[in-house]
């Protein structure tokens, strides 16, 4: 039996807020293959932000088990390459000295990690502006410096949230299909958080959808398109059935949130 590379099993998280129990998850159980990618949809505020930075290491879930490998009690903090929604580059640093940060903060002389991430620089696109600051960079090559960040720690285990979801729709595709190719290439895992279910299907193996807060999984569902992915594949029969079906869960999700 394959063990997954990243499981999560009844996973709950509660918040303490003025004397209250506030809950963000409740549940949650799912896993991911290595090499796979997966998509992780909901409301705004299902917990999906919450569920990631718990398989980062940042956060300990109230109850329930996060498992790496197999392993039931691992060391989650450094193991994973984690992409948060904002690019938080550093406006006193460079593009390159953005890039290398994690890699000097784990010790890498300087001029080697300017090496490695020069190397990079010309595979993302970015050769040329290594010494340009991120007030002068566009979206899509702040979200590029971000991912050349996340990259040059060479995790096997990559977590985004909504890493494009700021940008406009031609950056935003033109990215997404880069970032399929760079994933396909590298051989690694991905855990994607995203509201755009074009996206999901476009990027993902499979689907998950969480309901409103707390979150709870409401549906799972597997992605049946080869690769490379092509926009014009979304408008398959079987695909725009698939579509139908997680947008009915997340508006039914919705609604049942706002009963409660």
């Amino acid at each position: 039996m394959k063990i997954p590379l990243l499981e999560a099993r009844d996973v709950t998280m509660r918040y303490r807020v003025g004397g209250s129990d506030v809950p963000a998850l409740r549940h949650v159980s799912l896993h991911v293959d290595e090499g796979e990618f997966v998509a992780l949809v909901g409301p705004s505020g299902s917990g999906k932000t919450t569920l990631l930075s718990i398989f980062a290491g940042l956060e300990s879930p109230s109850s329930g088990t996060v498992l790496l490998r197999g392993d039931p009690n691992p060391r989650l903090l450094g193991q994973s390459g984690y992409m948060p929604q904002r690019d938080l580059l550093l406006p006193w640093r460079s593009a390159l000295g953005n890039a290398i940060a994690g890699l000097e903060a784990q010790g890498v002389p300087r001029s080697e990690a300017g090496e490695r991430a020069r190397s990079l620089f010309a595979e993302f696109g970015l050769a040329g502006f290594e010494r340009a600051w991120p007030a002068t960079l566009s979206g899509g090559m702040r979200q590029r410096v971000c991912i050349a960040r996340t990259l040059l720690l060479e995790p096997r285990l990559i977590l985004l949230d909504e890493p494009f979801g700021a940008l406009d729709a031609l950056t935003r595709t033109n990215l997404q299909r880069w970032l399929a190719d760079l994933w396909e290439r590298l051989g690694a895992t991905c855990l994607l958080v995203t509201h755009d279910l074009d996206e999901a299907l476009l990027l993902a193996d499979r689907i998950y959808v969480l309901s409103s807060r707390p979150g709870e999984v409401r549906l799972e569902r597997a992605v049946p398109l080869e690769r490379p992915r092509r926009l014009e594949m979304l408008a398959r029969p079987e695909i725009a059935a698939i579509k139908a079906e997680l947008l009915a869960s997340l508006l039914d999700a919705e609604v049942a949130g706002g009963a409660a």
